[in-house]
């Protein structure tokens, strides 16, 4: 099976490279549509997915170009996917086959048949051939400027002698790394909480339609809008291929800045209650929090320091959660157990408040754009709280 597809690939090939160097034989052009599938349920489905289909009458069915392949199996896999640095691969294959896996998982597909002249549709499908070749099909993946539908998006821009990028690059409609990541992951809780507290000021500046299609649902709706340069539509026509059976995700980021604030208030409150009344069943709820906060301040730490994630560099967020609470761990444990902390935990409670109100207060400058607002909101009001119920010198003075 692999051999027949083999030879059925390398004689589309060969006619697709006689073609673009002969153009004066008859061959009859390949149709060229982008495919565009619905978001899935599993976590690296959340963002959708996209490839070419080239339609050629010098093979017996289409073929998909499909630019999103990784090997879990493969030697590093995981430890390249922590560190930012993973391969995926271009393969081709039936389209029908490539359909098959959405049609069962319920994933809607829509395919745009683009307006290509003879000589552009054959020069796209020699390139993709070309790049098909297992010396040609991997490439270091980037969630954000370099993964499946960025590839697609370049190579019809390739195509069009880059007329699709000058129409796109101008243009905004505000959404932000941050808010579509966000957006995408909201049927997910935790990847959604994870994107929104991992990601740095760098996900928070407006995109143009250029760079907001990395989202490949994006990239369907622009290639709706992009014309010809003699003002024909880029898009001569557009098929639904499969139904959208999934829930789908929102069409706005969740706006939860009300929520937070009221949160805040209302564990700061429980806080300096809890002081009075349970202080040690606060210092067991201390213990808990700072070991979350330290831990999690820790994966950011990481990130920026240990990482090729940029989209985490410099995260304001490590201000709020900081890797330092998990020195509070031994004061917290020690007021569990009625004892008084050392006087190093008192330096450190300091610390980590201020750093918080440093947090709270960098909302104010306009040149840091980072979208934490609601981290502030929840977390500031909590911090200032613990300093003031756990400081030994402010527990001493209230007795």
């Amino acid at each position: 099976m692999a051999r027949t597809e083999g030879r059925r690939h390398a004689a589309w090939w060969v006619a697709c490279l006689l073609a673009w160097l002969l153009p004066g034989l008859a061959f009859a052009a390949p149709r060229i549509g982008v495919l565009t599938m619905e978001p899935g349920e599993i976590f690296w489905e959340r963002f959708g997915h996209n490839a070419i289909v080239v339609d050629d009458p010098a093979t017996d069915q289409p073929l998909s170009y499909n630019f999103g392949f990784f090997d879990l199996d493969e030697p590093g896999f995981h430890w390249n996917f922590v560190r930012g640095r993973m391969e995926y691969r271009l393969e081709v294959l039936p389209a029908a086959s490539d359909l098959a896996y959405y049609q069962r998982t319920g994933r809607g597909a829509v395919i745009q048949w683009l307006d290509l002249a003879p000589e552009e549709a054959r020069a796209m499908a020699a390139r993709l051939a070309v790049n098909a070749l297992p010396e040609n099909a991997r490439y270091t993946y980037d969630y954000y400027t370099a993964n499946c539908s960025t590839r697609v998006r370049d190579a019809v821009d390739q195509a069009l002698g880059g007329q699709l990028r000058a129409q796109l690059s101008g243009r905004s409609q505000g959404n932000t790394y941050r808010s579509e990541s966000v957006r995408l992951a909201a049927p997910a809780p935790w990847m959604a909480l994870g994107f929104h507290v991992g990601l740095s000021g760098h996900a928070d500046r407006p995109l143009s339609r250029w760079d907001e299609s990395f989202i490949p649902m994006r990239l369907r709706d622009a290639l709706r809008e992009v014309k010809r340069a003699d003002g024909r539509p880029l898009v001569l026509a557009e098929e639904k291929l499969l139904p959208h059976r999934l829930v789908p995700p929102p069409a706005e980021a969740p706006r939860l800045r009300t929520q937070a604030f009221l949160a805040g208030l209302a564990l700061a409150v429980l806080v300096l209650v809890a002081g009075k009344r349970a202080p040690r069943a606060l210092a067991g709820a201390a213990l808990a929090f700072w070991l979350l906060a330290g831990v999690a301040g820790g994966v950011m730490a990481f990130i920026w320091f240990g990482t090729s994630h940029l989209a985490g560099h410099g995260n304001e967020n490590l201000l709020l959660l900081s890797p330092l609470c998990l020195g509070l761990l031994p004061g917290a444990w020690a007021r569990l157990r009625g004892r008084s902390p050392s006087k190093r935990f008192r330096i450190l409670l300091w610390i980590v408040a201020g750093s918080a109100a440093v947090a709270g207060f960098l909302k104010f400058l306009p040149f840091l754009p980072q979208q934490n607002v609601e981290w502030v909101l929840l977390l500031l009001p909590l911090h200032w709280a613990l300093l003031r119920t756990m400081d030994p010198k402010a527990a001493d003075g209230d007795d």
